[in-house]
């Protein structure tokens, strides 16, 4: 229960718990009203304030420390399967996280270039303080954007909708939408064996009464759990013991030419764990949080930490590690690959079992760190929540783990928070036409009940969802938002323009070749032959349009028969995408929906037919009892079909 008494500036704030008063504290009112207040500076809320405010709207950024915007708290790298996906639809939506790795890494690399197009992608080392800086001073240069330090408390919400924030400094901000970015630092609690401490990520304090405000909402929240290994000094690593990673060259992540030269660049490094490592570990497996129960949430499958590993895969002799700079003005090296809570003593003896390592000076240890997070079924499409009107949710708040998810959703939750503010349609993604679009309707549809991580074997339609063409697929939304301007979107009608009639002009275009006369797009489709190949042997036949249209127009004629398959495949499931299924339907009083369907359904709140066929223990009877029970609505009310553009097959 809440009481607001205004008299000016001042604000009165008594709130009551179990019948007592918990809390009293007097704040001033801020004298501006903000469209839109992103809490949290991480990589969710730094994509989430800089969206509306390029789209026009009056953005707050608040965060505890703003110098830690977009800090890199865990691996300083950008990018990997899927995750480079994510970052390249980003940047071509208009976002941030594309540019700022251009322009701050140090090492790059393109993933599994022996494999097919799908599932090559690229991935960067970051200098972590250079990405910082940068980050920090485009949100400070952008119109519109206002960031200030502060630590929110509570978030005031009237008759079920949003209106500002307070925070701990006795300051309260008004807003027409929240959008709560809040990283690992809702009641965050740090483990290092037995020692245990509140923060939001080692150095930093947690977050406290954000939670309690938000379960005072109605809203359900649970803990997840997350690591990071030990950093040690690179002097005292023995790097004649590894084998050194060298970076690849024209490896980018924007669409959009670079404004200044890259960083130097620098190497990364490979070793192993030994049976002594394992042993160790072993021996100290009680000592760990993890297997000791004082870890109450749930850790990320696809990124287990070492007692994981050890426990897990008992058969491995070894595992990889990577040690990985932090930056070009830091000797700190990332140890990746051993994430740990285990105590420092063991930390210290288990590094130190590994060659190169035998030496090393442990700078930082590694620890695992619990948060809370919103249970799912409490979010929509739009990453908006299903309870309080103008409050949405963006990153590890939502389940997920890893810069590039948390990113992704920053950049929609900001996206469809101005929408809200402007009263429009919000823009939401198909899972044919970006990853973006898998993870928030996987989120919607499946749930989480460990952190989520993006791979690119979660997309059904992945040949279409390549690293190379995400500006072709989203880069027309991001200008129809705002955050696309004419130039960039003049450079995607040239290459589109290309990438349409190149194709048919190299068929039109026969030569004699190796002793027989084919069409060059014949002899482009031959696996052993590239277009820099083919262009080395007719340079008057084939243009140059740049690396990115040139690998694009290669890609196209040599899969040309699988793309048309795939897209006929999205095609023939677009009817029940586009139906949408009204905000409000009961699903309990659907005549023939099986009593669990019912329950999953009022559980998950699907917006659409298709979302719907996607969530656990819904069978395709239910699908159809559904259909049909929308299909009489029609009949009796306003149609409500999917009126956006990207429905169309």
């Amino acid at each position: 229960m809440k009481t607001w008494l205004k008299r000016s500036t001042l604000t009165i704030q008594w709130s009551f718990a179990k019948g007592s008063i918990a809390q009293f504290f007097m704040s001033w009112t801020f004298p501006e009203e903000f469209d839109i207040i992103v809490i949290g500076g991480g990589h969710a809320g730094c994509e989430a304030c800089y969206a509306p405010a390029r789209m026009g709207l009056k953005t707050l950024l608040l965060t505890m420390n703003l110098s830690s915007i977009a800090q890199m708290s865990c691996n300083p790298s950008v990018g990997g399967i899927g995750k480079g996906h994510m970052v390249r639809e980003i940047d071509a939506l208009g976002g941030l996280m594309g540019k700022a790795i251009d322009a701050t890494g140090i090492q790059y690399r393109m993933l599994n270039t022996k494999k097919g197009p799908a599932v090559q992608a690229p991935r960067a080392q970051a200098d972590k303080e250079a990405y910082k800086q940068w980050m920090k001073k485009v949100l400070e240069e952008t119109p519109n954007l206002s960031l200030k330090q502060g630590t929110v408390e509570d978030i005031i919400i009237e008759e079920g909708v949003v209106r500002g924030v307070v925070i701990k400094e006795g300051i309260t901000y008004r807003a027409k939408a929240v959008i709560i970015t809040s990283g690992t630092f809702m009641r965050g609690l740090i483990h290092i064996g037995d020692v245990n401490m509140s923060g939001g990520r080692a150095g930093d304090p947690p977050a406290v009464g954000l939670s309690k405000s938000l379960e005072t909402a109605g809203i359900k929240l649970g803990r997840l759990k997350t690591g990071t290994p030990v950093r040690v000094a690179k002097r005292s690593i023995d790097l004649s013991l590894t084998e050194e990673q060298p970076g690849d060259e024209n490896v980018f992540f924007s669409f959009d030419p670079m404004t200044s030269p890259r960083l130097p660049q620098t190497s990364c490094y490979i070793t192993y764990t030994t049976p002594e490592t394992h042993r160790i570990i072993r021996e100290n497996i009680h000592r760990s949080p993890m297997y000791s129960g004082k870890i109450v949430g749930v850790g990320p499958r696809y990124c287990p930490s070492i007692e994981d590993k050890v426990v897990r895969f008992a058969d491995k002799e070894r595992h990889q590690i990577f040690l990985e700079p932090e930056g070009l003005t830091t000797d700190e090296i990332y140890v990746n690959g051993v994430s740990s809570s285990l105590p420092n003593d063991v930390q210290y003896a288990f590094i130190r079992s590994i060659p190169a390592l035998r030496n090393a000076e442990i700078m930082r240890p590694g620890y695992a760190i619990e948060y809370d997070y919103v249970l799912s079924g409490q979010i929509n499409s739009s990453l908006a929540s299903t309870q309080v009107k103008g409050l949405f949710f963006a990153g590890q708040i939502n389940g997920t783990t890893g810069y590039e998810e948390a990113a992704s959703q920053g950049l929609m939750g900001g996206i469809n928070a101005a929408c809200y503010v402007r009263n429009q349609e919000p823009l939401t993604l198909r899972r044919d036409e970006s990853y973006i679009g898998v993870m928030i309707d996987d989120l919607i549809t499946k749930g989480v009940d460990e952190p989520y991580r993006m791979f690119t074997s979660r997309a059904e339609h992945r040949l279409l969802l390549r690293h190379d063409n995400a500006d072709l697929r989203l880069r027309r939304k991001g200008y129809e938002y705002g955050l696309i301007n004419q130039e960039q979107y003049e450079r995607l009608l040239i290459k589109e323009k290309a990438l349409h009639e190149e194709p048919k002009r190299l068929a039109k275009i026969h030569k004699n070749f190796e002793g027989k006369v084919a069409s060059l797009a014949q002899l482009l489709a031959r696996p052993e032959i590239c277009y820099e190949t083919l262009r080395t042997h007719f340079p008057e036949e084939l243009k140059d349009y740049g690396l990115d249209t040139n690998w694009q127009i290669e890609i196209f004629i040599k899969y040309e028969g699988y793309i048309q398959r795939q897209m006929g495949e999205v095609a023939r499931l677009s009817n029940i995408e586009c139906i949408k299924i009204p905000e409000k339907l009961d699903f309990h009083s659907v005549t023939g929906l099986r009593t669990e369907a019912k329950l999953r359904l009022t559980k998950m709140r699907p917006n659409t037919l298709g979302q719907a066929s996607r969530i656990q223990g819904i069978a395709p009877s239910d699908i159809s009892v559904l259909m049909i029970a929308l299909e009489k609505r029609v009949r009796t009310e306003e149609p409500e079909t999917c009126s956006s553009e990207s429905c169309q097959p």
